[in-house]
């Protein structure tokens, strides 16, 4: 019978060596960023299109905000008595 025992023949060679704990870190933060970036345009054609859209209707949504606090509130009807 055949033993398989990695000091026999060149199994040595097929050992994969695991890189140190830092460098294994930084690849599995890399992998993570990179999910989460695909995740985030899956099945979106144009992702640039959608983040100029979202970024015009926060401004917008900004401009209302500012012209209701500034407005006073009051309709923009004025009143002449005379």
């Amino acid at each position: 019978m055949g033993m398989c025992l990695p000091c026999l023949g060149g199994a040595a060679d097929d050992v994969v060596q695991t890189p140190d704990p830092d460098t294994r870190r930084k690849q599995l933060a890399e992998a993570a960023e990179k999910r989460q970036k695909e995740n985030v345009h899956r099945g979106i054609k144009n992702p640039e299109s959608v983040e100029r859209k979202k970024k015009k209707q926060e401004e917008l949504e900004k401009q209302e905000m500012n012209s209701l606090s500034t407005g006073g509130g009051g309709g923009g009807l004025r009143w002449q008595v005379g």
